[in-house]
């Protein structure tokens, strides 16, 4: 920059310009829902989850680059409010409101894998919205409730387990239970008919598709299910990709 004729103050000046607007568009991102999740990248850096930063007698949680918010509320609770910035930190009500935005965004997100269990999980943070909002939950209480439900939405094989049958052992197999019927007999003939039937690749191959709709048509004569229905949730699902 001094090649094109600024001075060495007013290069530190541009600097620290540059810094102050970039902290900004972090801050933006983060209140938003809308910050990058490296752990979608950077799975090994999970270990560092445990590991605190001490500096002038203040404890800071790990940088969000290495876990998301949501992940952090789940592990640490309130003590994961300690790695928001200073001044959404300092403000219950903007805290809140991040919270909240980074949940609903993993919803959103989530909800083609399992429209009927995530439709379940926007609804319960809507009402909690509610509460908090007309002064229904202490800050405490809220920050607990907020807990449970991001324990809901990123890990929900272990929150509600005790809500499906064992032979509901899949996230696939899960979702068709949730969204035709809750009937355990069907979402496993559908999981069965699926893995049995579906050809490498099958997805967006318009004769592979054909053919495992057939196949599905035929496995679920006895029920009144939409194969095309079947077809757009399977196809949200990773374990047969």
């Amino acid at each position: 920059m001094q090649e094109a004729g600024y001075t060495d103050e007013e290069v530190e000046s541009i600097r620290a310009e540059v810094a102050k607007f970039e902290r900004l568009r972090y801050d933006i991102k983060l209140t938003s829902g809308d910050l990058l999740d490296m752990k979608r990248f950077e799975s090994a850096m999970r270990h560092l989850l445990d590991m605190y930063v001490r500096a002038d007698g203040s404890e800071v949680l790990m940088d969000f680059e290495e876990l998301s918010l949501i992940e952090l509320i789940v592990e640490k609770g309130a003590a994961a409010t300690a790695a928001l910035p200073e001044e959404i930190r300092n403000n219950q009500d903007a805290m809140a409101e991040t919270i909240e935005n980074n949940v609903r965004k993993t919803i959103v997100d989530e909800n083609p894998v399992n429209p009927k269990y995530y439709g379940r999980m926007l609804l319960l943070l809507d009402e909690l919205i509610t509460l908090r909002r007309q002064n229904a939950l202490d800050y405490q209480q809220y920050l607990e409730c907020i807990r449970d439900l991001s324990k809901q939405v990123i890990r929900p094989e272990q929150t509600n387990g005790a809500s499906y049958p064992e032979t509901m052992d899949t996230q696939a197999k899960r979702a068709f239970y949730d969204n035709f019927g809750h009937d355990e007999v069907l979402a496993t003939r559908i999981d069965t008919t699926i893995r049995y039937t579906k050809k490498a690749e099958w997805i967006g191959d318009r004769f592979k598709e054909r053919e495992l709709a057939r196949a599905l048509r035929e496995e679920t004569a006895s029920y009144n299910v939409n194969i095309d229905d079947v077809l757009e949730l399977a196809r949200k699902q990773k374990e047969y990709h």
